[in-house]
């Protein structure tokens, strides 16, 4: 369980709003008042693998966050909390906070029409569940289809996820100068596990909020 302490005041030159700050191996939450900023709680740098779900104001899941700047973005009134995680609090000297497992803006914030997801080589082989794009083998690399040395770009729809053993067969050609064909389309992944970083690892207080957005897409 996380608990947090009063300390001692510290120079600001901020009026009336929260922040955060580390300092000593704590993390601080200080609200400024009067030209100061007064310690409200301290938290152990170390309970960073709590992780809050944002959404927008719309219900939309928008990024993942530390459950400290989640607390942040409450205590400023800029967001609510819409579940907690269960048996975990912190605690000043006269009030207790609860640890938020999703939040929810007071605020719409505007989102592209059309998130990119960027590349990445863990994200070609997840796409394409770990299986060769020739050989439907175990893939433990990925392959340019157009090859690199040839003008391929690093993008969604030239990577593929790959055996060492096709890897090295097809060299600098394309499947097509050597006869094969793609087991899979390769193509930019969609959804909110792919658009908000982190969503991958859901918390159990997630589901709900996720779900709803699985049946509005």
């Amino acid at each position: 369980m996380a608990t947090g302490y009063i300390c001692a005041t510290t120079p600001a030159y901020l009026f009336g709003r929260t922040y955060a700050s580390h300092y000593c191996g704590a993390f601080f939450i200080t609200q400024g008042q009067f030209g100061c900023q007064q310690a409200v709680l301290a938290i152990s740098i170390g309970d960073n693998y709590m992780r809050t779900l944002v959404l927008n104001a719309g219900y939309e899941p928008l990024a993942v966050v530390s459950f400290k700047r989640a607390l942040v973005l409450v205590l400023n009134e800029k967001a609510t909390i819409l579940a907690r995680i269960d048996h975990e609090v912190v605690r000043s000297a006269s009030q207790e906070f609860e640890m938020p497992s999703v939040i929810l803006l007071s605020r719409y914030v505007r989102i592209p029409n059309a998130r990119r997801v960027p590349v990445s080589r863990r994200g070609v082989l997840r796409r394409d569940s770990q299986r060769c794009g020739y050989c439907a083998g175990p893939a433990n690399t990925i392959d340019h289809i157009m090859p690199k040395s040839r003008g391929g770009k690093d993008t969604w729809e030239n990577l593929v996820a790959c055996c060492l053993e096709c890897n090295n067969s097809k060299g600098n050609r394309t499947p097509a100068e050597i006869g094969w064909n793609l087991k899979v389309l390769p193509k930019m992944p969609t959804g909110t596990v792919w658009s908000v970083r982190g969503s991958d690892r859901p918390l159990p207080q997630w589901s709900e909020f996720l779900a709803l957005q699985a049946k509005a897409a």
